[in-house]
C-alpha cells in the first residue's frame, strides 16, 4: 500500500479523485536521460493500433475501499471518459511481478501502470524486447530508482506519516490518552519507517505516549488485522491507526463501537456514511496517477522522470481532522506548512529518535 504503498468503493473514492483535481500542478522533478526509453512520441496510442489500452498492476485488493483502489479507480474514471481501455491484474505477489508484467506486455498494452513500490522488480521487464515501445508508470515510494525505462510519482512517507501522527497526538492529547495503537501488514522497509514517522510525530505531541505497533504479515487480512486490534483496544490505546488495504474496515469497525477514533490510510474519508474517521490522511496514488494520466493523454509524460509531491507544498499529500475541535487543523496546518518550507526538518527529526 504506500506511498510507498501506502493506500474506496465507487461511491467512496469520490473525495479522493477530487483532490486528484488538484494535482494537475507540476512539483519538483527529477530526470534520468532518455536514451534507449520508451519515448513519448505516439502517446496515448504508443503502439500505432487504433486503440489505448492501459495494464494496472497492483500488491494489492482493488475493492480495499481505499489505497489500492483509489489507483484502478483513477484509471478507470479517466478511461472512461477518453475511450481507452484498462486491464488489471491485482493482488500480485512481488515475486511474481516481473513475469505478470511481461504478460501485460504480450497484450500490445500501451501504458503499464504499477501501483505500488512492492512491485517494483517489475520494471526490470521495461528493456527486454517483449516490452520494447511500451510506456511505464509507478507510483513510487521507498526504494525505487529511476532509470530512463519509466516514469514515477513520489511522495515521501516521513512527511505523510510524520503528519499523521501529530494530528493523531493532538486527539490523544485532548482525550487524555497515553497509548496509541498502529497496525500494518508486513514488516517491510516502508512499512517499518511509516510506523517509525508515526511515533516520532505523535510523541511531538504526547512525548510519553506509548505507541503499540502490530505487524500482521498481510495488508488484506481481515481476520489477523481483527485479532491485532482487539489486542490493542484491550491494552487500552485510545487512537488506532490502521494502515492496512482490505483489512481497514474490519479493524475501523471494531474501533468504532469501541468509541476510539480513527485515522485513515491514503483517502479522503471523512464523509463516509459505512464508517466513522476522525482523521484522513491523504496520499492516495490515484491522486498522483491524475496527473500522468493527462500527462500521457497530452503526449508529454517523459520516461526517465520522477514527479515529486510534497506535503506543505501542494494539495495532496495532506492530512485534515474529520471534526477538529479547537484549532486543532490550525496546529496541524502549521506542522504541514513547515514541513513544506523546510522551516521543520522531518527526515532528520525522524533519524534522530530512537
Amino acid at each position: 500500500m504506500n506511498s510507498q504503498t501506502r493506500a474506496a468503493i465507487a461511491a467512496l473514492i469520490v473525495p479522493a479523485l477530487i483532490v486528484t483535481g488538484c494535482a494537475k500542478k507540476k512539483t519538483d522533478a527529477t530526470s534520468a536521460p532518455s536514451t534507449g526509453a520508451a519515448a513519448t512520441k505516439g502517446q496515448p496510442d504508443v503502439n500505432g493500433d487504433g486503440k489505448v489500452v492501459i495494464g494496472v498492476m497492483s500488491p494489492g485488493d482493488t475493492h480495499d475501499n481505499g489505497y489500492y483502489e483509489s489507483f484502478v479507480a483513477e484509471a478507470d474514471s479517466y478511461a472512461k471518459q477518453n475511450g481507452w481501455e484498462v486491464r488489471t491484474v491485482d493482488k500480485i505477489n512481488p515475486s511474481d511481478a516481473v513475469n505478470q508484467a511481461r504478460n501485460l506486455c504480450r497484450q500490445r498494452v500501451d501504458l503499464i501502470a504499477i501501483g505500488a513500490s512492492e512491485l517494483k522488480d517489475a520494471l526490470s521487464a521495461a528493456p527486454e524486447p517483449a516490452c520494447k515501445g511500451i510506456n511505464w508508470y509507478i507510483s513510487a515510494g521507498v526504494g525505487v530508482q529511476q532509470t530512463p525505462y519509466f516514469a514515477q510519482s513520489k511522495d515521501f512517507v516521513n512527511e505523510s506519516l510524520y503528519a499523521a501522527g501529530y494530528a493523531a497526538g493532538l486527539i490523544l492529547k485532548q482525550n487524555g490518552g497515553t497509548k496509541a495503537g498502529y497496525i500494518t501488514g508486513p514488516e517491510l522497509d516502508f512499512s517499518k519507517q511509516a510506523a517509525k514517522a508515526y511515533a516520532v510525530g505523535l510523541k511531538a505531541v504526547v512525548p510519553g505516549a506509548e505507541v503499540i505497533t502490530t505487524y500482521t504479515g498481510d495488508f488484506d487480512d481481515s481476520a489477523k488485522a481483527k485479532e491485532a486490534a482487539r489486542a490493542q483496544l484491550g491494552k487500552g490505546v485510545k487512537i488506532l491507526y490502521p494502515y492496512l488495504g482490505g483489512a481497514t474496515d474490519a479493524v475501523t469497525a471494531l474501533a468504532n463501537a469501541a468509541k476510539v477514533p480513527v485515522l485513515t490510510p491514503g483517502t479522503d474519508r471523512c464523509t463516509d456514511p459505512t464508517a466513522k474517521y476522525a482523521i484522513s490522511v491523504i496520499f492516495s496514488p490515484g491522486a498522483y496517477f491524475a496527473a500522468s494520466l493527462q500527462d500521457f493523454k497530452a503526449g508529454t509524460l517523459k520516461m526517465g522522470e520522477a514527479r515529486a509531491f510534497h506535503l506543505g507544498k501542494d494539495p495532496v499529500p495532506t492530512v485534515k481532522f474529520c471534526q477538529p475541535q479547537g484549532d486543532q487543523q490550525q496546529q496541524l496546518d502549521q506542522v504541514m506548512k513547515d514541513m513544506g518550507s523546510g522551516k521543520l526538518n522531518v527526515d532528520s527529526v525522524i533519524s534522530a529518535a530512537k
